[in-house]
């Protein structure tokens, strides 16, 4: 028997694309084990996530009501999230072209993937759905200043397709929307959606002693590069979502001017002007191992 998620997706990759290659969700086509393993994939999700992830979060899905069952309709949360912060959720067959998903992002709509994965990638997938479409990034869209990094964001990336600095804005947004850490009174707290939506990367990334939590700076994060295989060695550690927005909503010129032929770093690889967060606790220490380096 075909696994009826497999086909889902295939529905969804046949169905015809407008020219921002939006398609139709088709909500009325979800099957009741694709809206029960929605709500299985919450139910673990939620459990996890408390203590864990950041409070804006944690308010976010429960104002957005994405654990009451089922699938969202995109058209019903768009109505939702825009009164909001302005921003529409929009469906989409698969991955979309870098111009596209920036002018997207840059008109406030978020495109996110309408199928949901197999059960046999219950645990794992490598291609995003809509439980981490929406589950992980659509809560962080119901905040405003999130939002408005979002969006300048986009308008960062249509400048960065013709300046040959695409891959280093890619690392701002690895670093940030989809593995980011932020700064709390109780230490480090989950906000990236590659996170929120991992059981497993939700507990690694806050109580694993493995990898590095490195304060947030914008030329090394740009200059570091990331795992897609695998959990990430090092995640960068925001002071509030205000930083972020106030760091990143500025022309990157001169940052660009710099990383042409400044070297990159490797994942798991020190600075010497890092600041590692300690995981149980809002305090930092520089790196003073690597002093003098």
């Amino acid at each position: 028997m075909a696994d009826t998620a497999t086909s889902t997706k295939n529905r969804y990759t046949d169905a015809p694309k407008n020219a921002d290659y939006t398609i139709d969700q088709d909500w009325q086509s979800y099957t009741p084990e694709e809206h029960a393993r929605w709500d299985r994939l919450v139910q673990r999700q939620e459990a996890v996530l408390q203590g864990r992830a950041c409070d804006e979060c944690l308010e976010a899905i429960q104002t957005l009501k994405l654990s009451e069952g089922g699938i969202p309709d995109f058209e019903k949360l768009s109505d939702k999230l825009e009164a909001m912060t302005g921003w529409r959720v929009v469906p989409v067959a698969d991955l979309v072209p870098d111009e596209v998903f920036f002018e997207h992002l840059a008109n406030k709509r978020f495109p996110a993937g309408a199928f949901i994965r197999p059960e046999h990638e219950f645990d794992y997938i490598e291609e995003p759905d809509v439980f981490h479409d929406i589950y992980g990034h659509v809560p962080m869209l119901a905040n405003q200043v999130f939002a408005d990094f979002m969006q300048a964001y986009g308008q960062g990336g249509l400048k960065a397709l013709g300046s040959g600095q695409l891959h280093n804005l890619a690392r701002l947004y690895w670093y940030t929307v989809e593995f980011g850490l932020i700064e709390t009174p109780a230490g480090p707290r989950i906000y990236g959606a590659g996170i929120l939506s991992s059981p497993k990367e939700s507990q690694f990334a806050l109580e694993s002693d493995s990898p590095n939590r490195i304060r947030f700076n914008l030329t090394r994060v740009m200059r570091t590069n990331y795992r897609i295989d695998d959990f990430q060695e090092t995640y960068f550690v925001i002071r509030s979502f205000d930083e972020l927005l106030g760091t990143c909503y500025r022309d990157f010129d001169q940052v660009y001017d710099f990383l042409r032929t400044a070297s990159d770093f490797e994942p798991n690889e020190p600075a010497p002007s890092d600041e590692y967060i300690h995981r149980g606790s809002g305090n930092y220490h520089r790196n003073t191992a690597l002093q003098g380096v």
